[in-house]
């Protein structure tokens, strides 16, 4: 069974980084495309970016592209999200999410194994 650990949310001022970690555990990964996600209060959960575990191809959504980076360390078992030019906009539960499959099928946030989520709060 997979399990998802993320931790590395907080409080941070606009323009600040933080660095997001989603340890997994419970099978063999190298079929697996992982990502993140983020749910705003009232707004619907919505994807951020996606890494091939065994490639390492990326995806991101365009409200991201060029602030935030998706990476993996396979001798850790781990993936990061390293979130950088924050804005209050950002502000959100940060969701990791595995998949079997390709990029595509994770994107829709609808399949796979979830994690208990992180807090990030961006202050103006």
């Amino acid at each position: 069974q997979v399990q998802l650990v993320e931790s590395g949310g907080g409080l941070v001022q606009a323009g600040g980084s933080l660095r997001l970690s989603c340890a997994a555990s419970g099978r063999t990964f190298s079929n697996y495309v992982m990502g993140w996600f983020r749910q705003a209060p009232g707004k619907e959960r919505e994807f951020v970016a996606a890494i091939s575990w065994a490639g390492g191809s990326t995806y991101y959504a365009d409200s991201v592209k060029g602030r935030f980076t998706i990476s993996r360390d396979s001798a850790r078992m781990t993936v990061y999200l390293q979130m950088n030019s924050l804005k209050p906009e950002d502000t959100a539960v940060y969701y990791c999410n595995a998949v079997s499959g390709p990029i595509a099928t994770l994107i829709p946030g609808l399949r796979g194994s979830w994690g208990q989520g992180t807090q990030v709060t961006v202050s103006s």
